[in-house]
């Protein structure tokens, strides 16, 4: 299946995209795509709706807002450095264990809001990622058995203040957590449609020239491996999303470094995962 939400911001209703193409309204099932639709196997009760409510529930016209495709969760853990060429890049030796931080969720929006350029940014950078989206609460789980802890797999724009970051006191959860540095989606692609995360290609575009074009082949430690070590410092509650890193090719790497200004358009995706586009905003405009 793949999942998304849609509607104002913070009052968005979950839909479904159709295999034939149809965007459907779901209110009807009764439940937002939250921390207990997903622990109280959301999925499979959702599927099992649709196939009675499908052909009956509202179709949706052209021109809706997209928001995240899951509801706030109760944490966005990210990994820093986790492509080899990415490393190299940014100077940095290949990490021996995952870096790990944090990412407010307030940071969260829809995958076509404007990105806002922080008070005080001059150093705005991109950053594709694939996030992927817990389904059952997971503590100390065996790396053998991480995938079936997956709900789905989504696209992620890991935006970051580089001078946050970097040069306010080396806490890099003040670079990643600014409003609107989290868009998420369009989609919630189910586990059972994504046969290998380790071989999807990524990229990313400013002003339509590409910046970022890679594989998650690239990744240091797969996506198994981080479920599995994460959980051992941490439980990871249903919905919650671990964003996986970034390939080679951010705005920090270019010689000079490249940030984003106001009128920038970025694009991105993942396959089988869709597409994402944000406009660059000032901050107050």
């Amino acid at each position: 299946m793949k999942l998304f939400r849609f509607g104002a911001y913070e009052n968005e209703k979950p839909g479904v995209a159709l295999a034939d193409g149809r965007l459907i309204d779901v209110s009807a099932f009764g439940e937002d795509y939250t921390e207990a639709f997903f622990a109280g196997n959301g999925l499979e009760r959702l599927a099992a709706w649709l196939e009675d409510n499908a052909d009956s529930a509202p179709v949706l016209e052209a021109g809706f807002r997209y928001g995240s495709c899951i509801a706030r969760p109760s944490k966005i853990v990210c990994i820093g450095l986790n492509y080899a060429k990415h490393a190299a890049e940014s100077g940095a030796a290949i990490p021996k264990e995952p870096i790990i931080f944090f990412k407010s969720t307030s940071a969260l929006v829809g995958p076509y809001d404007d990105v806002v350029i922080p008070r005080n940014s001059i150093k705005t950078d991109w950053e594709v990622e694939l996030a992927v989206i817990i389904g059952k609460k997971a503590s100390y789980v065996d790396e053998a058995d991480a995938l079936s802890y997956v709900a789905g797999y989504a696209v992620h724009n890991d935006y970051s203040e580089r001078a946050f970051q970097l040069e306010r006191g080396g806490q890099w959860v003040k670079g990643k957590s600014c409003d609107t540095f989290a868009p998420v989606g369009p989609y919630l692609v189910t586990a059972d449609e994504i046969s290998d995360p380790q071989n999807l290609r990524l990229w990313l575009s400013v002003n339509d020239k590409m910046f970022q074009d890679s594989n998650t082949s690239d990744m240091i430690f797969n996506v198994a491996h981080l479920i599995s070590y994460l959980s051992g410092f941490m439980t990871l509650l249903p919905g919650d999303i671990i964003t996986t890193g970034t390939p080679e090719g951010v705005g920090l790497g270019m010689t000079p470094p490249l940030y984003l200004q106001p009128g920038d358009v970025v694009k991105l995706g993942i396959e089988g995962l869709g597409e994402q586009q944000q406009t660059a905003v000032a901050w107050g405009k």
